[in-house]
């Protein structure tokens, strides 16, 4: 039989035993070789636990590092997340920006549009808004041109009825200076001879017209066409626009859409032309008024102001005034001596004074002259002068502050000598010089073989300025008194009235 139990028992009790057994004592070698077996099992242990440390302490410092390293680039990281988190951050503001931006700029636009929408709708409106006001404006001023027309055809009417009135009663008082033994003042104008010299220096004028209106009117009706073609024709020949208006719009009232001929034209012509000339026709007594009567002739270079001065001196003569003759026209010797050679051959006295002198002076003394020998006229040639120079026209205005320091109503008359030769421009002359001498009446000289006598007719509807005398040659006997009849049957080539 195995006693499994007996043998553990027994195993148990020589363990036991040898407990109780004492210790042998040692000897002092052995003592020692213990001491230092302990002592080195001691430093071996030290030495273990050095190198445990040690290597603990390295573990701790690699682990550090690790930790210091795996901190820092966790640190880095970081920052480079935070960095690219901060630029996702801008990119999305930027965007965010941007689609706000563009969300504002497509409300500007499309506010625009709406803008430009209702600006374009109330473009239009205003627009029809405006063309109702045109239109209603040009309602008013078609009323106010009806208006005026009738108004003026009222005025026309009348100045020709006071035309005709005048004309009777100049008439009346020649036929009654006839019946008391006077002479007839027109009889120069009735003259045939006159009006034979009259139109021939008016035959370019006439011709010029008289040719146009053949060639224009031959058993033409009288339409809107021709009526045109009328005042076109008018303007060329010198009448001026407003005259060639003027007479138009008179034809057109009376003989409008009917058929007229070339003499029919002319002859409503001749009554037009003398109706507008009528007024204008007026012929100048230089016996009346104070005396000295002091006259100034004033014009242009070479309108014929000296010619003039001696042709008329002569009438005067003839007809026994006493007058003297003033050379005012000190820049041009040539001019003292063309009015010395008038005065000598019409028996009247010239006074001058050598080129250069004052002219001013020279009427100075001229009236005083005349009043100490108690002449009836002072009749004084000016110099010739452009009227766009400003210092020759201030000369002339100073010759009439001069004759004032005498006469304060001085001078009596100034006339205005027109070439009739230079056309339009003549009435350029005409306002120059009315407002810096007061032009009282008008001469032109040489409508003897010009084409541009229509001039006048268009000086008559623009001034009111009597027209004394017409120039159609170089005798003294060439300047007679002016005569609208005449003047407007020669003008359109008509024969002379009955």
């Amino acid at each position: 039989m195995i006693l499994w139990f007996g043998k553990k028992k027994k195993k148990e009790e020589l363990q036991q035993a040898g407990h109780d057994m004492p210790a042998p004592e040692l000897s002092a070698e052995e003592l020692a070789a213990k001491e230092a077996a302990e002592k080195a099992e001691a430093e071996r242990k030290a030495a273990e636990q050095a190198e445990i440390e040690r290597k603990v302490a390295e573990a701790n410092r690699a682990w550090e590092e690790r930790q210091k390293r795996e901190h820092e680039e966790a640190e880095a990281q970081s920052k480079q997340l935070e960095a690219e988190a901060r630029r996702a951050e801008e990119a999305r503001e930027t965007a965010r920006r941007a689609a706000e931006a563009a969300r504002i700029r497509a409300e500007a636009d499309e506010n625009a549009r709406l803008e430009a929408e209702q600006a374009e709708a109330e473009a239009q409106r205003l627009e029809a808004e405006a063309e109702r006001a045109r239109a209603a404006e040009a309602e008013r001023q078609a009323a106010r041109l009806k208006a005026e027309n009738e108004l003026k055809i009222l005025e026309e009417r009348r100045r020709a009825e006071a035309a005709r009135e005048a004309a009777r009663l100049k008439e009346e008082e020649r036929q009654a200076a006839i019946a008391r033994g006077e002479p007839d003042p027109y009889a120069e104008i009735r003259d045939p001879g006159f009006f034979g010299k009259l139109s021939g220096g008016l035959s370019k004028s006439s011709t010029k017209l008289g040719s146009s209106l053949t060639g224009v009117f031959n058993k033409r009706r009288l339409d809107d066409e021709a009526l045109e073609d009328l005042e076109d024709l008018l303007i060329t020949s010198d009448l001026g626009a407003k005259v060639a208006a003027k007479v138009t719009a008179s034809l057109a009232r009376s003989r409008f859409e009917k058929d007229v001929t070339d003499d029919e034209i002319r002859f409503a012509l001749a009554e037009e032309i003398e109706a507008i000339m009528k007024p204008r026709e007026k012929i100048v007594d230089f016996a009346d008024g104070p005396r000295p009567r002091v006259v100034l002739f004033v014009g242009v270079n070479g309108s014929g102001k000296t010619t003039t001065i001696g042709k008329i001196a002569s009438k005067l003569k003839e007809q026994g005034a006493k007058a003297l003759l003033v050379a005012g026209d000190t820049f041009r010797a040539a001019a003292i001596e063309q009015l010395t050679v008038w005065g000598d051959r019409a028996g009247i006295p010239v006074l001058s004074k050598p080129t250069g002198a004052d002219a001013a002076g020279l009427v100075y003394e001229a009236i005083e002259k005349a009043k100490a020998e108690d002449l009836d006229l002072v009749l004084v040639d000016t110099a010739g002068r452009l009227q766009n120079k400003a210092e020759l026209m201030s000369e002339l205005a100073k010759i009439v502050r001069v004759t004032r320091k005498l006469d304060p109503e001085a001078p009596h008359d100034v006339i205005l000598v027109l070439d009739a030769t230079v056309g339009q421009n003549a009435l350029s002359q005409v306002e120059a010089f009315r407002h810096t001498a007061e032009v009282s009446g008008i001469v032109m000289t040489k409508l003897d073989g010009t084409a541009k006598g229509g001039v006048l007719v268009a000086i008559a509807e623009a001034h009111d300025l009597p027209i004394h005398f017409v120039g159609v040659g170089e005798k003294a006997e060439d300047l007679q008194p002016f005569s609208a009849n005449a003047y407007a049957r020669a003008l359109v080539g008509l024969g002379e009235t009955v």
